[in-house]
């Protein structure tokens, strides 16, 4: 008895089971053409993205190995294309070797450079910082003050491990134009950073006890 029953329940799931496919077949089927499409749309792009990687790479490297032997207004033109591509790797390798041998002169055009790294690219969150302190760098000889504070902001006002190098920056920054009270707080706050860099830091203190002590 037990077993007939057995059977019988064995019986009435397969017949669910072929009922549910058979009432559901038109969805099912369009659910795995989905999944299918999804899978190969995935490994699609995958496989753009890695050729767009090796195509900038090539192209950065044409670049660095024809600088100077071919027309430097297209190595120029060139990089600056690698930037505006937002990726991750060579778009700060470009903007970095555009800057490192002066090969833009207006400085509004290197800062719109610099805001694409910072603004348009998937930076992680701490190579996102160092191109903002590097964008604070190359200002701090032409920016006013508040310009300076401005663009490092953003560092100042978080944890980042940046943080030491962007006060050390702007303390500086009013130590050179003669502005000692306000290099010296900047150079305290440095010695009070629990992560601060620690040359940083050391610097900060032989500043403060040479030059600003009185």
């Amino acid at each position: 008895m037990d077993e007939e029953i057995s059977i019988i329940d064995t019986n009435t799931r397969n017949e669910k089971v072929k009922n549910f496919f058979i009432n559901n077949k038109k969805k099912l089927i369009i659910g795995t053409l989905i999944l299918f499409i999804l899978i190969i749309g995935f490994l699609s792009l995958d496989s753009i993205q890695k050729k767009n990687k090796v195509n900038l790479a090539n192209k950065f490297n044409l670049s660095i190995i024809n600088f100077k032997i071919e027309d430097t207004q297209k190595i120029i033109e060139d990089l600056i294309d690698i930037v505006k591509e937002n990726d991750i790797t060579y778009s700060p390798l470009a903007l970095y070797f555009l800057i490192d041998n002066n090969l833009i002169k207006n400085t509004d055009e290197i800062n719109a450079l610099f805001d694409e790294l910072i603004n348009q690219t998937n930076l992680e969150e701490e190579i996102k910082n160092l191109n903002i302190y590097k964008k604070g760098l190359f200002n701090s000889n032409i920016a006013s003050e508040n310009e300076l504070l401005q663009i490092l902001n953003p560092i100042i006002n978080s944890e980042s491990i940046w943080k030491s190098h962007s006060l050390y920056l702007i303390a500086e920054y009013f130590y050179a134009k003669g502005e000692k009270e306000k290099a010296k707080e900047f150079f305290n706050q440095i010695s009070l950073l629990p992560n601060a860099n620690s040359d940083i830091k050391l610097a900060s203190q032989k500043r403060l006890n040479r030059d600003l002590s009185e």
